[in-house]
């Protein structure tokens, strides 16, 4: 999965629990940490209240179909009926391509749909996508994922910080492992900019042990599918799961995978895991994995659907177009895997606060 972002990585974050409320990360670009008061949805200020949103059509559209899209489904129609919207639209093409993408953008459009929230197939090309809507006068939001580079075309932003998400994995595993141990990195597409921001992260918590913990291995480009992460690891826990203590999967797929092969190996690593898959989650109930790093896609097509309408009805504008902001990642343990989702909705309502005061000028 793509969830390219620019933002900097603190040499030191702690790894900060579900029962914290609210993800261990800095807004870059508005200023405000996350560990403020989450603010009811309901209250916004600087007249961000959507007035009347019945003549914007949104279109939440993904690169390619994925499980992690499924929650922009459930929170786009849930997004259409507290706010007022005139539609919701989740649609994706079948394969990941970026024309494909294109001509699908092009026929919703036609469709009468005048807002796009788009994660775009190609981040170095996807700017020139957003450009296109831009000259049509839709608002665009890039949800997901920000282009590659230092410009973003799309009105703004709203992507995990993955640099961030892996590091906590990262930091998680070797609190797991004890501090010392043998550690291997299981990841997506190697040209991907995001996977390069994923091993940085895990890179940094590495070197924060001082040697205690080696990096066994990075494995990349076993995210294609469920059936290649499988034999990747199988593979690698074949050859070299004797000296591995833990393991850290910061793509879907791998992360599925390795839950799946360390539980059949009977294997004693440690497994921190991407994502809320029922088989992750399972996992950390039954003790087979750790912990996983979860991340916030309801959130942004809630609050994208929301602030998009904002734009479309000219109601607001965006004080910094191309903004960055941090949709939040979470590490969930056994001892909160029963109501971390609150922490995430709680995140929700102070991305709305934020967008009100600090993202927006409304009038």
């Amino acid at each position: 999965m793509r969830f390219p972002t620019r933002s900097v990585l603190p040499g030191v974050v702690a790894v900060v629990l579900l029962a914290t409320g609210t993800a261990a990360c800095t807004y870059r670009n508005s200023g405000a940490t996350s560990g403020s008061q989450a603010a009811p949805a309901a209250r916004t200020g600087g007249g961000a209240d959507l007035v009347d949103g019945s003549g914007t059509k949104v279109a939440l559209v993904p690169g390619g179909a994925h499980p992690y899209f499924q929650p922009w489904k459930t929170a786009g129609a849930a997004a259409k009926k507290t706010y007022g919207l005139g539609a919701v639209a989740f649609d994706e093409t079948a394969e990941w391509d970026q024309q494909k993408q294109n001509n699908l953008l092009s026929t919703l459009a036609a469709r009468g749909y005048n807002a796009f929230g788009v994660f775009g197939v190609s981040p170095t090309d996807i700017n020139s996508t957003f450009a296109d809507l831009k000259s049509q006068g839709f608002p665009v939001a890039s949800l997901g994922s920000c282009p590659a580079g230092d410009k973003d075309d799309a009105d703004f932003c709203l992507s995990t910080d993955v640099q961030l998400a892996a590091y906590k994995a990262a930091k998680a595993a070797i609190t797991a492992m004890g501090g010392h141990g043998t550690l291997v990195h299981l990841t997506g597409n190697n040209v991907d900019a995001n996977t390069q921001l994923r091993i940085k992260g895990v890179a940094q918590a590495v070197k924060e042990t001082g040697g205690k913990v080696k990096l066994l291995q990075t494995i990349t480009d076993i995210d294609t599918d469920l059936q290649t992460a499988q034999k990747a690891v199988s593979d690698l826990m074949a050859a070299k799961g004797g000296q591995i203590t833990g393991i850290v999967a910061t793509a879907y797929n791998p992360a599925v995978a390795a839950a799946d092969v360390v539980k059949s190996s009977g294997s004693k690593a440690k497994v921190i895991a991407i994502d809320d898959d029922a088989k992750i989650l399972s996992g950390i109930r039954q003790g087979t994995v750790t912990a996983t790093v979860v991340q916030n896609p309801a959130g942004q097509a809630e609050i994208g659907a929301w602030a998009l309408a904002l734009l479309q009805t000219k109601q607001c504008t965006v004080r910094s177009p191309g903004v960055e902001v941090d949709s939040g990642s979470f590490v969930v343990t056994k001892a909160n895997v029963s109501g971390y989702d609150k922490a995430r909705q709680a995140k929700t309502a102070q991305l709305k606060q934020e967008f009100a005061d600090k993202i927006l000028s409304c009038g």
